[in-house]
């Protein structure tokens, strides 16, 4: 039987604007902002979202308002979500150059020129990367595209698009105000319970084997934290669902509720000898925050490991196809450009290669300076090479089976760092110039992989719809360039901010970085031999346990120990409210079609929620920079004040999407945001 020849939604014989500076402009203000608001919530909850939806529904009402063409909503879309991809390697890397020591400051004199060279070499051999294999993927019959054909929905649904454009922005001022009014002391943000069981070095005796005596240490049993108030977070847990935040979560009650516990009870006054000087002044909160930095945190980064693995192991039939369909598209090469119709006309191969060759120069003489010897450079370049392209095609055949959204970019990242590590070390290469150079390959992989998957579903988008391959590729490599040269700034002014307000910075409660305090540790364990190594082993234990538990993602329980509890906390909140309003559609009796439309708009608020305290937080951060806080209401803020606030929202997004349900014989809504 014939195959069914693709129809795009504007033919490839229409004459449509497609191309053109105002979309242009639309996309890289959209890519800058956006993914500035991803590089805060990665710091800060270990996690981006993907900006593929909020960039349809802007590009979409924006374009609209000069007439522009379908065609040009989705080039403004294509630049500007590719910015979230540029910081999502950004938040998981850079910060761990600075957490390992390899550099000595993260001002710009120090950090600005070696984080930008890094985000633009990655970035654009992730365009060229996944251009090699475009055609192979996007027109695989077998690969859904989930996020593709819900932004494509949004640019066909235009009445409904500009609805939920209203949604979009009313919430990103919510999430705003709701951040400003915390950080002006209306209400406490956080609230932190103690729970005693003795007192720090009070003790008691205890029958031993044939009645010897022992004596025992008693201590506190832990602190105990009240969910964040963050509409940010409430949006993650909202969006990722009630599973998943519950499996996050988990994390969290494991490792504040069991191992914290536990090392303080046992412990005892003797806690102080297993800590680094000067990591506890000895109180109650002091001490357990520091076991948990430094105790817990190392088998947390155990667990990381195992479950980044054990993500990759089950990729392993989808890892050894996507690399048998790239080599064969390099193989046989493509057609003429002119023998091509316009929707089938990308970048021809020379000139990908030659641009690939170009930039494997440049990461040369990088990774030589890094490192500080030739070879060792040279090494790291090629491995960044084969292994960046291996892992670009690989994401990008993730992306087209479960969206950018899950796209486990730390697990290809954390594959590619162990691999650059262990060559460094048999090349005889320590000390810090090793824990930068593999730093340095882990990162150019990161954002490669990251920017791959998002343009490959850019690519399917533009397929949908008819685009130009090739004007969606010129539009990515300035979008990606562009991205590159501002991505710093956010994480220069949030890590700032953090040290004058009292922080340590980077890896801290405030900033936990959790993906580059794993980068940084696994990097200094291996090549620098500063690794925890027995916790490091318990939790790759208990990783394996939770695999043989048939835990769904032993990863995510893994970052919830990581994180800090209340963030935890608040996107289990989330994701509870999105699992009762679930139950409370159901119960009303909405069928499939209500069902979608309660799921889109809710979705559309929480996103909405997110984007507004990013960028308020960003600008938070510019105030505390300039050292020009914001007024405080109150000196001593209530908590229960907050509390309410959290209680608000929660019921907002529970009743104002169930308001939305519309009529059982109303027709599906387009699969936007499912």
């Amino acid at each position: 039987m014939t195959p069914t020849k693709h129809r795009p939604f504007v033919p490839e014989t229409a004459k449509l604007r497609e191309f053109s500076i105002g979309a242009l402009m639309l996309g890289l203000c959209m890519t800058v902002i956006l993914g500035a608001a991803n590089a805060y919530l990665g710091l800060r909850a270990g996690m981006t979202i993907a900006a593929t939806y909020p960039a349809a529904v802007i590009s979409m009402a924006v374009v609209r308002m000069w007439k522009g063409s379908i065609l040009e909503e989705n080039i403004a879309r294509t630049a500007g979500s590719i910015g979230e991809s540029v910081a999502a390697g950004a938040v998981f890397t850079l910060p761990a150059f600075l957490i390992a020591g390899s550099w000595p400051a993260f001002d710009p004199q120090h950090a600005y020129w070696k984080s930008t060279a890094l985000m633009v070499v990655g970035s654009v051999l992730g365009v060229l990367f996944v251009s090699l294999v475009r055609r192979v993927l996007v027109e695989d019959p077998t690969l859904p595209f989930p996020e593709s054909v819900a932004a494509s929905e949004i640019h066909k649904a235009g009445q409904q698009g500009a609805q939920a454009a209203r949604y979009l922005f009313w919430n990103i001022g919510l999430g705003a105000l709701v951040q400003i009014l915390g950080e002006m002391q209306l209400y406490a943000v956080d609230k932190t319970f103690f729970v005693r069981i003795g007192e720090l070095g009070r003790s008691f005796v205890r029958l031993g084997p044939l009645g010897s005596r022992n004596v025992i240490n008693t201590g506190a049993i832990s602190t105990v934290d009240a969910p964040t108030v963050s509409p940010a977070f409430m949006g993650v847990g909202y969006v990722i669902g009630p599973t998943l935040a519950a499996l996050q979560f988990s994390g969290g009650l494991l490792a504040w509720g069991v191992l914290v516990p536990l090392f303080m009870y046992f412990l005892g006054p003797q806690l102080q000898t297993f800590l680094p000087a000067g990591a506890s002044s000895g109180d109650w909160a002091d001490s357990s925050a520091a076991v948990w930095r430094y105790i817990v945190r190392p088998v947390a980064v155990g667990g990381m490991l195992v479950g980044s693995v054990y993500t990759l192991f089950r990729m392993g039939k989808n890892l050894t196809s996507s690399l048998g369909r790239a080599l064969g598209e390099v193989r046989h090469g493509a057609p003429p450009l002119e023998t091509m119709a316009r929707t089938e006309r990308y970048m021809g191969s020379k000139t990908v290669f030659g641009l690939i060759a170009f930039v494997f120069l440049l990461m040369n003489a990088l990774y030589v300076y890094i490192s500080g010897r030739v070879i060792a450079g040279v090494v790291a370049a090629l491995v960044m090479l084969l292994v960046g392209f291996f892992f670009a095609t690989v994401s990008g055949n993730l992306v087209g089976m479960i969206g950018s959204s899950n796209n486990p970019i730390s697990g290809l990242t954390l594959s590619t760092l162990i691999i650059a590590a262990l060559l460094m070390v048999a090349m005889g290469v320590s000390g810090p110039g090793g824990v930068a150079v593999v730093l340095g390959v882990a990162a150019v992989v990161c954002v490669s992989s990251a920017v791959a998957g998002e343009l490959l579903q850019d690519f399917k988008a533009g397929y949908i719809l008819g685009g130009t391959p090739r004007t969606i590729q010129i539009v990515e490599l300035v979008a990606v360039v562009v991205a590159s040269l501002v991505m710093y700034y956010p994480l220069y002014v949030l890590q700032a901010a953090n040290i004058k307000s009292g922080g340590m910075g980077f890896g801290d409660k405030a900033l936990p970085a959790p993906q580059a305090g794993l980068m940084a540790a696994l990097a200094q364990g291996i090549v620098g031999g500063e690794m925890a190594w027995p916790l490091v082993f318990t939790g790759a234990l208990f990783g394996v346990a939770m695999i043989l538990l048939k835990v769904r993602s032993p990863m995510l329980v893994a970052v919830g120990m990581y994180l800090p509890l209340p963030v935890s906390f608040a996107i289990f909140l989330g994701g509870s409210i999105r699992g009762l309003q679930d139950w409370l559609s159901r119960r009303a009796g909405n069928n499939e079609a209500q069902m979608a439309r309660v799921e889109n708009t809710g979705i559309l608020i929480a996103s909405g929620l997110i984007a507004g305290e990013a960028l308020a937080g960003l600008v938070i951060g510019t105030f505390r920079f300039y050292e020009k806080p914001l007024p405080h209401i109150f000196a001593e803020p209530s908590y229960a004040a907050g509390f309410v606030v959290l209680a608000l929202l929660g019921a907002m997004l529970v009743k104002l999407p169930l308001t939305k349900a519309g009529r059982p014989e109303d027709p599906a809504p387009p699969a936007a945001m499912m």
